[in-house]
């Protein structure tokens, strides 16, 4: 479990520099340069999903049940994650979707970590899915507050057919991991009993 909390303190907490302290982020990425300041944040992130990954395979071993969720929860976390694919790719698509929705990355992680924490009540899927699920409230939560001075990331002009683009493609990728990847990368299949 060490491997997995350490993972995950690594990872979500380069990810909330942005959050807790963004003066500091500003002030050393000026320090370092954009390149630098990027690298670093980069290898750090890395570092600490290689951790977590590595340590949530270590807990799967030995799980330490928290709760049992019923069956046919399967079947509302299928629903939920529905729209995480399109999210995720609606995120680097300008269109409506994006417009609409203003944090499509962050939906799609929440969506993505209650539909995992609906059917799965061990120890390490609580700490997994619901330091993930509170994570992405608190940097939605810090969003609305924050003042952005970044420069926007660079996308083509917003269009209905980058939505289209986003729906199909984000289906796709979900039919993809409901029938194959899920088990393939994770060895759980999403919609039978394990």
């Amino acid at each position: 479990m060490t491997y997995l909390v350490a993972g995950l303190l690594l990872f979500l907490g380069v990810h909330s520099i942005a959050i807790i302290a963004p003066a500091w982020r500003d002030s050393i990425a000026a320090r370092l340069g954009d390149a630098p300041w990027k690298a670093l944040y980069a290898l750090v992130s890395v570092i600490g999903f290689v951790m977590l990954v590595h340590g949530y395979g270590l807990a799967r071993a030995e799980p330490t049940v928290l709760y049992t969720p019923p069956v046919w929860m399967r079947h509302l976390a299928a629903l939920l994650m529905l729209p995480v694919f399109p999210l995720l790719l609606a995120t680097y698509l300008s269109g409506r979707i994006k417009t609409a929705v203003k944090h499509p990355m962050l939906t799609a992680i929440k969506a993505w970590a209650l539909a995992h924490l609906l059917v799965n009540g061990n120890l390490a899927d609580v700490l997994l899915f619901g330091g993930f699920l509170a994570w992405a409230v608190a940097d939605r939560v810090a969003v609305g507050k924050r003042v952005v001075q970044r420069k926007p990331m660079v996308m083509g002009a917003p269009s209905r057919m980058n939505d289209v683009l986003a729906v199909v493609g984000g289906l796709a990728l979900y039919a993809v991991f409901i029938l194959w990847a899920h088990q393939r990368f994770f060895g759980v299949p999403p919609m039978l009993p394990h």
